[in-house]
Formats: structure tokens, C-alpha cells, sequence
């Protein structure tokens, strides 16, 4: 996924997609998640804006503990996952709506080039994940002296 500017606009005219989910959802309506075919039940919402120095990244994680999140940088690819457990207190059978999500989770986001990954900054505080990344220093000419 590379990193785009947010246009508010991009899909408001992508009606096929807008009301293909709406009959989806007024004709299957109990369809559950674990009965689809995925290895990946859902996946955390980003947002994702740059400020002076870095760029940040902020994603909606919550009932899941720190230690649960995986952080990965690889080939310029920062990789987040995870797997947020369901509680089984209740019998499936005695829901009437069930509509949080559980399960395991990964989203990637490409990196521009020469970010320094020692330097990316995580914090994770009531369900909110925050991810720094440092931006490039630019690189200045070098002048050789002549001697």
C-alpha cells in the first residue's frame, strides 16, 4: 500500500462498490466472519498524515494488548499484525447481533526510500497504536577539498 494524500472525494463515485454492499448486507444479513473463506477476519482502521519530521501513522486496535502487536520493517515494507482473541463467555447460539471483530489481522504499508527503521517510534495507549517514522534526512552535497 503506498502512501497517498487523503482525497475525501475518491469514492463517491464508485457506486457499483457502495451499492453492491448494500444488497450484500439487506439479503445475507447472518453471514458471520468465520464462516468466509479468509485467513484474515478484519483488519485495523489507519490514518495515516505527515508532519514536519516524520510521518504518522495511527490505527484503532482496541481490546488487544501491547504485547499481541507485531511490528515488522523489512525491504521498506512496515508490516503490522496481529490476532485479537473473541470473548467466549456467550454461547453462539444466544446472540442476537454480533458485530465486533476478532481474529488475526496484518496490514503493510510501503516506506519511502532511506528511512532509518532503528529510528520508528511505537506507542500503543488505550487501544490506540501510534507509529512515528522518521522521514529521510535529505542528502546534501558533499564537497571535497581539494588539497
Amino acid at each position: 500500500m503506498e502512501l497517498m494524500r487523503w482525497n475525501p472525494h475518491r469514492g463517491m463515485f464508485n457506486l457499483n462498490d457502495r451499492f453492491g454492499g448494500l444488497f450484500d448486507s439487506l439479503f445475507y444479513p447472518a453471514q458471520r466472519h468465520d464462516s468466509w473463506d479468509s485467513d484474515w477476519d478484519w483488519n485495523p482502521v489507519v490514518d495515516i498524515h505527515e508532519e514536519d519530521t516524520h510521518y504518522v501513522i495511527t490505527a484503532d486496535i482496541p481490546g488487544m494488548d501491547k504485547k499481541d502487536i507485531v511490528i515488522d520493517v523489512k525491504d521498506r515494507v512496515l508490516t503490522l499484525k496481529g490476532e485479537r482473541s473473541s470473548e467466549n463467555d456467550v454461547n453462539d447460539n444466544h446472540y442476537y447481533r454480533r458485530e465486533r471483530s476478532h481474529g488475526k489481522f496484518e496490514r503493510a504499508f510501503s516506506l519511502p526510500a532511506d528511512v532509518d527503521a532503528d529510528r520508528i517510534d511505537a506507542s500503543f495507549k488505550d487501544g490506540v497504536l501510534r507509529l512515528e517514522i522518521p522521514k529521510p534526512e535529505e542528502r546534501k552535497p558533499k564537497q571535497i577539498t581539494v588539497h
